[in-house]
C-alpha cells in the first residue's frame, strides 16, 4: 500500500486523471474527497458524463470520511453544534475572574476568538496539557465542559477517527482513496493521510511546480506528500486548454516571463471604476454585452476577495441593472429581509433598542402592518421627538387605539425559544398568509431564513435538555451569528459570485477578479489573540505531528490569484476601484501591476475600460435598460431641459423630467443659522450623501445648500436623477415650513 501523488500547475489535467482513475477503481468501492459540499454534486455530474452510471463509490468531503471512521463502531458520542458551542464557550468565558485575559474576557468577541484558537489546537492534536498559561486553563476548562455534558466538538470527532483508523484494523476495509482540491493540511488530516496510505492505496492531486512563486505557500504540503509517496508523477500545463493569451498568463504570472507575450486578442482585459458602485455598474454593463452575445449566464463568475463587503453593492448593482445572479456561499441571518426584521424587533423588546430597531420591523412585510401606517407612526414619533421605548409605545397606543402586535406577548414569555419560534412563523403568515403557497425568489430566501431560525431554535432546545439554560440576549446574539445559504446558489441561468477558495476548484468561460486595489487583495493578515508565530513555531517543535505553523497571508492570496486566473476558458476581466466615491486615489495591487506587467503597456492600455467619476450615466443610445434610459434622459435634463424634454415626451417619462426639473424651484429652504454654518463649510457632498437625500422624505430640504455651496455639476447632475428617478416614490414632499433638524 502506497500513496501516490500527481503534481502540477492549473491546467495540467490533474483532476481529469484522478477521476479516470477513481473510474477504473469503482470494483473496489473507492471514496472520492473533494473540498467542499457543493463540489460533491459537481464532481458526481462530472463522473456521470464520464461513465453514464455510477455502480459502487462514494464522494464526499474530509469530514464526512472523518464522520463515518468516527461513528462506524458504535463509540461515537454526540457531536455539539455551533450554537450550543458558543454557548459553551460563553460559560468558560464568563468564568474567567482573574489574569492578564481577564479584561478581554468583557468583549464580546473573545469568545469568538477563543472558540476558534480551540478548534486550532484541536486540528493540530494538541492536549492542554501540552500548553501553559491562561490559554491552557481555559482550553482544559472547555474540554472538561465538554466531558460533563458526554459531547465532542468536530474537531475531538475528527482525532478519534484519525486515532481509530490508525491503531484498528478493522477501521479501514482496504478500499482506494483518491482526493483533490485541498492545499493545507490540518494535523488530523495529514494523520488520517498517513494511517490511509498504510492500508490502501491513495491518490492525491495537488497543485504545485517547484521554484515558482505562485506555489510559494503549498511548499510544505508537497514536501510532506513527497516524502510520503511512494510515486510522483509531475504533470505539464496542456497549451491547447485555453487560447494562447490566457495559456500565456498561466505560464507567466508570477513565474518565468522571457517567452515573448502573443499579441493581446482581448482574452483578458482590465476594468478601472471610480467609486464601488461605478465600478460594479462597469462590471454588470460586461455581463450585459456577455449575456447578449450569448453567454450562458453559469459560465459566467464574479469572484470576490471576500463576499462580506461585496453582497450588498453586488446586489444593488447587478439588481439595479437586472443582472441575474447567486451569492454561492453563506450571508448572515441578519442580512436577510426576514432575519434583519426578526433580530430587529426582538433587540427592541429583550434588549431595550431603539426606535429604529422597532420601525426596522413594523416596516417589513411581516409584522401586519402597512408600510403607510408605520410611516405615519414614525413621523408622528419624530416630530414629537420620542426615543424612550415606554414614550414610544404609549405614543402608539394613542395613535393606533391598541398596542403592537406581538409586543406584550414576546415581552411576556416564560420561555424564550418557544416564543421566537411562534413570533417566526406568525412573520411567514403575515406575509404570504395561508391561502397559497410562498413563490418567488423573495419567498425562497424567507423561507430559507426562516428554516435556520428553526434549526437554530431546535440546537437550543436540545441545549435546555442537556439541563443547560439559554438567556434572551444570548438568543439574540446567536441570531446575529447565524448564516444562511441563498437557495439560488448554482443555479442554472444565474452569474455566479462566489469567494477566492471556493472559485479555486471551478471552471468558467468569462470570470471577473474583483478587489485589484491595495488593501483589498492580497488581504491583511488577521493574527489570532491567543497565539503569535513564536508560540505557534515552538508548539510545533515540542509536540510530535502538530501543524500549527500558518501560511504566509500574502503568499496564500498569490497563490489563490494565480489560481483563479486560470479558471477561465475563454476570457478574463481583472477589476479595480481606482477611486473612492469622493474621488481620492486608491493605489492598486501588486497583483494588479504582475498581471499588466505580463504584457506591453500599450497592448494593456488597448484593452482597458474605464468608468470615471463624473460618469454618472451611460450614454443614451447605450444605456443597457429602460430605467437607465431615464438616467441618461434626467442628466441631460440639467444642461439642455428642451431635448430632454422631447425625449421624455417620446417615450412617456414626461412626468419624471418635469418633476425633476421643478424640484430646484421649491420654495422651501433651510434657515436655522447653526444648520447654514456648518454645511457652509463643506465644498462638496459625495454620491452617498446624495442618495440619502433622495431615499430619506425629509432630506429634500437640502437642495438649496446643495446648490447655494456651489457642488460639482456632476453631483448637480447625481441630485437631478435621483430625484428623477423617484417617480411615483414620491422622494420631494409638498411645500411646507423648514424646519431645522
Amino acid at each position: 500500500m502506497a500513496l501516490s501523488l500527481l503534481a502540477g500547475p492549473a491546467n495540467a489535467g490533474k483532476v481529469a486523471l484522478l477521476l479516470e482513475r477513481y473510474l477504473g477503481a469503482l470494483q473496489s468501492d473507492p471514496f472520492l474527497i473533494v473540498p467542499n459540499r457543493p463540489d460533491v454534486d459537481r464532481a458526481e455530474r462530472e463522473l456521470l458524463g464520464r461513465a453514464g452510471a455510477l455502480v459502487g463509490g462514494s464522494i464526499g468531503t474530509f469530514d464526512d470520511l472523518f464522520a463515518r471512521l468516527a461513528r462506524s463502531n458504535g463509540a461515537h458520542k454526540p457531536v455539539v453544534t455551533d450554537a450550543q458551542r458558543a454557548l459553551l464557550l460563553r460559560r468558560v468565558v464568563a468564568r474567567t475572574r482573574s489574569g492578564e485575559l481577564s479584561r478581554s474576557a468583557k468583549f464580546a468577541g473573545f469568545a469568538d476568538a477563543l472558540g476558534a484558537t480551540v478548534a486550532e489546537l484541536e486540528s493540530a492534536l494538541l492536549e492542554p496539557g501540552e500548553l501553559d498559561g491562561e490559554l491552557a486553563d481555559l482550553y482544559a476548562a472547555y474540554r472538561e465542559e465538554l466531558a460533563r455534558l458526554n459531547l465532542w466538538d468536530r474537531e475531538l470527532e475528527r482525532c478519534y477517527a484519525a486515532e481509530r483508523i490508525a491503531s484498528e484494523l478493522e477501521a479501514w476495509d482496504g478500499r482506494p482513496v483518491f482526493a483533490y482540491g485541498f492545499e493545507d493540511l490540518t494535523g488530523a488530516e495529514w494523520a488520517l493521510v498517513e494511517a490511509l496510505s498504510g492500508r490502501s492505496e491513495v491518490t492525491v492531486s495537488l497543485p504545485y511546480e517547484p521554484g515558482r512563486d505562485a506555489f510559494a505557500s503549498l511548499s510544505r504540503t508537497a514536501e510532506d506528500l513527497t516524502a510520503l509517496a511512494s510515486q510522483v508523477e509531475e504533470l505539464a500545463a496542456s497549451p491547447t486548454a485555453r487560447g494562447p493569451v490566457l495559456a500565456y498568463v498561466e505560464r507567466a504570472l508570477f513565474g518565468d516571463a522571457a517567452a515573448s507575450a502573443p499579441e493581446s486578442d482581448g482574452s483578458i482585459r482590465f476594468l478601472e471604476g471610480a467609486g464601488l458602485r461605478g465600478t460594479l455598474e462597469l462590471v454588470a454593463e460586461e455581463v450585459l454585452a456577455l449575456l447578449r452575445g450569448g453567454t450562458a449566464p453559469e459560465e459566467i463568475a464574479i469572484v470576490c476577495p471576500t463576499l462580506d463587503r461585496w453582497r450588498a453593492a453586488l446586489d444593488t448593482a447587478f439588481s439595479t441593472l437586472g443582472v441575474p445572479y447567486a451569492l454561492e456561499g453563506r450571508v448572515r441571518l441578519g442580512q436577510t429581509p426576514f432575519g434583519q426584521a426578526l433580530i430587529s424587533f426582538l433587540r427592541y423588546v429583550w434588549l431595550d433598542g431603539d426606535r429604529r430597531d422597532l420601525f426596522s420591523f413594523l416596516r417589513s412585510p411581516y409584522s401586519g402592518l402597512t408600510r403607510r401606517h408605520a410611516d405615519f407612526l414614525e413621523g408622528r414619533l419624530r416630530g414629537r421627538a420620542v426615543r424612550a421605548p415606554a414614550r414610544i409605545e404609549e405614543e402608539i397606543l394613542k395613535l393606533r387605539g391598541q398596542a403592537l402586535p406581538y409586543l406584550d406577548a414576546l415581552r411576556s414569555a416564560e420561555e424564550p425559544v418557544a416564543a421566537v419560534r411562534d413570533l417566526a412563523r406568525a412573520m411567514l403568515e403575515k406575509a404570504y398568509g395561508l391561502h397559497a403557497p410562498p413563490t418567488g425568489d423573495t419567498a425562497r430566501v424567507d423561507l430559507r431564513a426562516h428554516e435556520q431560525v428553526s434549526r437554530l431554535l431546535d440546537e437550543l432546545e436540545g441545549w435546555r435538555e442537556l439541563g443547560e439554560e439559554v438567556t434572551r440576549e444570548e438568543i439574540v446574539a446567536l441570531l446575529d451569528h447565524a448564516s444562511v445559504r441563498p437557495p439560488a446558489a448554482g443555479e442554472a441561468g444565474r452569474v455566479a459570485v462566489l469567494d477566492l477558495l471556493r472559485a479555486r476548484t471551478r471552471r468558467f468561460e468569462v470570470v471577473f477578479i474583483l478587489g485589484l486595489q491595495e488593501g483589498q487583495l492580497p488581504r491583511r493578515a488577521q493574527s489570532s489573540p491567543f497565539l503569535d508565530e513564536e508560540r505557534r513555531a515552538e508548539l510545533e517543535r515540542t509536540s510530535r505531528g502538530a501543524r500549527l505553523l500558518r501560511t504566509d497571508p500574502v503568499s496564500r492570496d498569490r497563490y489563490l490569484f494565480y489560481t483563479v486566473c486560470t479558471r477561465p476558458t475563454h476570457r478574463l476581466y481583472l477589476v479595480r476601484e481606482a477611486a473612492t466615491d469622493e474621488g481620492a486615489p486608491r493605489e492598486p495591487s501588486p497583483f494588479w501591476d504582475e498581471a499588466r506587467g505580463l504584457f506591453a503597456h500599450d497592448e494593456a492600455e488597448r484593452w482597458t475600460k474605464r468608468r470615471p467619476l463624473s460618469a454618472l450615466t451611460w450614454a443614451l443610445e447605450a444605456a443597457p435598460n429602460e430605467r437607465e434610459r431615464v438616467r441618461a434622459v434626467a442628466s441631460l435634463a440639467a444642461s439642455e431641459p428642451k431635448p430632454a424634454r422631447a425625449l421624455a415626451g417620446a417615450n412617456g417619462w414626461d412626468r419624471r423630467i418635469e418633476r425633476a426639473l421643478k424640484a430646484f424651484d421649491r420654495p422651501t429652504r433651510l434657515t436655522h443659522p447653526a444648520v447654514l454654518e456648518e454645511l457652509r463649510q463643506k465644498t462638496s457632498f459625495s454620491v452617498t450623501d446624495l442618495e440619502r437625500f433622495g431615499d430619506c422624505s425629509s432630506m429634500w430640504l437640502f437642495e438649496r445648500v446643495v446648490f447655494d455651496t456651489q457642488i460639482t455639476i456632476a453631483r448637480a447632475a447625481r441630485w437631478v436623477e435621483v430625484v428623477a428617478l423617484a417617480g411615483s416614490r414620491k422622494v420631494v414632499s409638498k411645500s411646507r415650513p423648514a424646519r431645522a433638524r
